[in-house]
């Protein structure tokens, strides 16, 4: 009887090894950091020998912050591909990069993913500036997370409920918004605008009772908030030309150039965020008014960042 069991347990040491260990029973590569390559749209990540590689088309990873508990969700098929790959030798990630990928090593085992779908739960990447509080968007983080994904292999499937990828990062140009202290304002519509050749910052709907040509007394600036229709605040970045004044005071926002962000702020509330100070001083027959805002947030869908404690908008002259 002894002799049978040890025939037994050797036969099944045996069934779960493969020459050299080149097939796998199981993918970690939980503390691997994710790579990119900037030709094929393949994030990949490798460890020694193995490496696990996801295709999927780049608009897949958008710069807009999904929702609580609704990832972007991709289904896994030929050509939304997961692959793991274990070779016979060391590798690098010119085996996925280039034109060309080097000739040795090569692949000895390969589980093509059939079936799954690919939770992708993306969040903006922020830096705040210690000095003045402003927030800035310096990238998106990206969690991938395969659900119910089958790998074909070479002795048959592999399922896994929950396959946690990880994080796969994107850096971006965090905005500028570059304008001079000039503010201008429209005629009839009294709309307060600043801008630049690609950029424009709008208050539209201001009350009437900020801009008076009159001194305010010192420390003692008029106030209002931002709203979302009076007092609005409206950044925008614009794309195939470039903005002039002739952009501004009409009816009817002109198409050219094209509007490519669109960020309003938040309503403000009251001794808490969204707060407009104008203080007002004079020489001879002109009237300088000094519009700050303070902790205003502005918002493009899911994403926000605010201008910090104390933002200065500019300055506008006017004369009786």
């Amino acid at each position: 009887m002894k002799k049978i069991w040890s025939g037994i347990l050797i036969a099944l040491l045996f069934s779960n090894c493969s020459d050299g260990d080149l097939s796998q029973e199981v993918i970690s590569f939980d503390s691997v950091a994710t790579q990119s390559c900037t030709n094929n749209g393949i994030i990949y990540k490798i460890k020694g020998q193995e490496a696990l590689l996801i295709q999927i088309p780049s608009t897949s990873f958008t710069n807009e912050p999904t929702a609580t508990g609704s990832p972007t969700i991709i289904d896994i098929n030929s050509t939304n591909r997961v692959v793991y790959r274990f070779y016979n030798g060391a590798i690098s990630s010119s085996m996925f990069c280039e034109t060309i990928p080097p000739s040795s090593p090569t692949v000895s085992d390969e589980w093509i993913a059939t079936a799954g779908k690919i939770h992708i739960t993306t969040t903006a990447v922020k830096t705040t500036n210690a000095t003045t509080g402003r927030t800035s968007i310096t990238g998106y983080n990206h969690n991938i997370v395969f659900k119910n994904i089958t790998f074909a292999k070479q002795n048959g499937t592999q399922v896994y409920e929950t396959f946690a990828f990880g994080d796969y990062g994107q850096v971006i140009s965090p905005l500028t918004i570059g304008f001079d202290e000039t503010l201008e304002q429209c005629t009839t519509t009294k709309q307060i605008y600043n801008y630049n050749s690609g950029e424009a910052i709008t208050l539209d709907n201001i009350d009437s009772n900020l801009i008076q040509n009159q001194i305010t007394p010192l420390n003692s600036p008029r106030t209002a908030l931002l709203g979302t229709t009076n007092n609005k605040l409206t950044y925008r970045l614009y794309t195939n030309g470039v903005l002039t004044p002739s952009y501004f005071c009409t009816p009817t926002l002109p198409t050219v150039p094209a509007i490519s962000q669109e960020w309003i702020a938040e309503a403000g509330v009251a001794n808490v965020k969204g707060i407009i100070e104008v203080t007002t001083t004079n020489v001879l027959n002109s009237f300088t008014h000094r519009i700050v805002l303070k902790k205003a947030t502005l918002v493009k869908g899911r994403n926000n960042f605010t201008l910090g404690d104390s933002h200065l908008l500019g300055e506008l002259i006017t004369t009786n």
